[in-house]
C-alpha cells in the first residue's frame, strides 16, 4: 500500500515536472517570435550578433542594466522612448510572459 502511494507520488511529480518544462518552452519559443517580429530589425535577439541599429541595445545585455522583470510595466503600458527610432508599442499579459521569458534565456 505505502509502495502504490509512493510510485503514484513519484509519478505525479514527474509529469508536473515534464509539463512546466514543455511550458516553459513553449513560452521561450513564443518570446522569441515577438522579438523576431516586433524586435530584430533594430536589436539583437541573439547570445553573439551585434543590433542592427547601433544605438539600440542587444538583448542580451538588457540584464546588466535592470532586471528583466522590471520591463513588465512598461511593456503593458507601451514603451515610448526606448531608443530615438523605436516605435511605440504595448503587448498583453501572455506575450509580456513569453518575451520576458525569451529575455531571460540569453542571460
Amino acid at each position: 500500500m505505502l509502495a502504490s502511494i509512493f510510485v503514484s507520488a513519484l509519478l505525479a511529480l514527474v509529469l508536473l515536472s515534464t509539463g512546466s518544462s514543455a511550458l516553459s518552452a513553449a513560452s521561450v519559443a513564443q518570446g522569441r517570435s515577438i522579438a523576431r517580429l516586433y524586435c530584430m530589425k533594430c536589436h539583437s535577439i541573439d547570445k553573439v550578433s551585434p543590433s542592427p541599429l547601433r544605438i539600440a541595445p542587444p538583448f542580451r545585455t538588457l540584464h546588466e542594466r535592470y532586471p528583466i522583470e522590471t520591463l513588465q510595466e512598461a511593456l503593458a503600458e507601451g514603451i515610448v522612448t526606448g531608443h530615438p527610432s523605436m516605435p511605440q508599442f504595448s503587448f498583453d499579459a501572455d506575450q509580456i510572459n513569453d518575451f520576458l521569458t525569451f529575455l531571460k534565456t540569453l542571460e
